[in-house]
């Protein structure tokens, strides 16, 4: 479920197509077509795609595909949403890097355009494996065949250590991704975060969380000691990738990137693939290969130890736990579920995060459709 719209499409498509006018005064006659939006997800940033039609010198029509992300400013996911820090990681890797990403066009301060900043992307080919319904329930990831789904998980898996692998303080992304201000090592900065974001998340639902604050205190009393310094994507999943041929196209939706501890982002594409086994009745994909494997192809492409994965597992458990007491108090906000749910904890998220520790899940979930 998107976040609830709120934007005229006829003047934001207007207000586009006069825009890219003034970007491209070689195409006067640029026409912006319907916008749509993704099919399955997004709750953070709002994401406009549609197509651009000109014509060249011989008269002929030229049709460009384009994607605008714009910063939210209504109801918000996340604590701080780091909006110019996408831009600038994406649009470095993507000019130095061979991260697959979009071709990044145009960043665009002025807020009288669409009532907030925004960013415009080249639309890449291919598709991305859905949230909703989950990719292992259907879509083409669950219709493809088991060799292919496999050669999907290793592109993708690849993809991210592309990533890890990245030399990015000599790309001069030190200063964009550090809060120095939170800690002296990029894990103490996240776990920093993660505590206001915590606090804040709780605050502003006015409930208490027993199970999370238990996983709090054993990650607090558990953490690694080892300070790694990687640049991590932060979102890292299937979910946020577009495949095409079986091959990842592009690395998308930015909006946790961080440094740290690469296992961050390990620990993160795990855990939501359990997310959406559990959400599938505990059906995966028979050509998905296990998760001892992917690590050791994580390891291989590397040149790291996934040393302390548990760990990182539970921190992506407890931080996805985090996100969810937002969803569930947008829902209640826009009267999408009762002010009473016992959703903030009883929910998918939590009892996986819970299990991994062996504590007592909240609630009883209903069984999976």
């Amino acid at each position: 479920m998107p976040i609830p719209e709120q934007r005229n499409p006829e003047q934001t498509r207007v207000a586009l197509q006069d825009w890219l006018r003034a970007k491209r005064p070689e195409a006067p006659d640029l026409s912006v077509g319907t916008l749509g939006g993704p099919a399955s997800s997004g709750f953070s940033n709002e994401t406009i795609i549609f197509d651009a039609t000109s014509t060249d010198a011989d008269g002929k029509p030229v049709v460009e595909g384009l994607v605008v992300r714009v910063k939210p400013t209504g109801y918000t996911v996340f604590m701080e949403s780091w909006f110019d820090r996408q831009w600038v990681v994406m649009s470095t890797l993507a000019a130095h890097t061979e991260v697959p990403l979009p071709p990044m066009l145009w960043f665009e301060a002025d807020t009288s355009v669409l009532g907030a900043p925004f960013y415009v992307m080249g639309k890449m080919p291919g598709q991305a494996a859905g949230d909703q319904p989950p990719y292992m329930n259907e879509g083409w990831l669950f219709d493809a065949t088991p060799e292919h789904q496999t050669s999907v998980a290793w592109s993708g898996i690849e993809a991210m250590a592309k990533i890890h692998t990245t030399p990015w303080r000599e790309l001069g992304l030190g200063p964009v991704v550090e809060m120095p201000d939170r800690g002296r090592t990029g894990l103490d900065q996240q776990i920093a975060y993660y505590q206001e974001y915590y606090d804040w998340a709780k605050a502003e639902s006015g409930r208490g969380y027993t199970t999370c604050d238990a996983v709090w205190e054993w990650l607090l009393a558990h953490r690694p000691t080892e300070a790694r310094d990687f640049l991590c994507w932060g979102d890292a999943r299937m979910g946020n990738q577009l495949f095409e041929d079986w091959t990842v196209t592009a690395v998308l939706d930015w909006e946790m990137v961080c440094h740290g501890d690469p296992q961050m982002d390990l620990g993160w594409w795990l855990f939501l693939d359990e997310f959406h086994t559990a959400g599938a009745g505990g059906k995966r994909l028979p050509g998905l290969p296990s998760h001892e494997a992917l690590v050791v192809r994580w390891e291989e492409l590397t040149g790291l130890r996934a040393d302390h994965l548990h760990w990182f597992k539970v921190f992506a458990g407890f931080r996805f736990s985090v996100v969810m007491i937002r969803l569930i108090t947008m829902f209640v906000k826009f009267d999408i579920a009762p002010p009473d749910t016992d959703a903030y904890e009883n929910n998918i998220v939590v009892h996986l995060t819970a299990g991994l520790l062996g504590l007592p899940a909240p609630g009883v979930l209903a069984p999976p459709a």
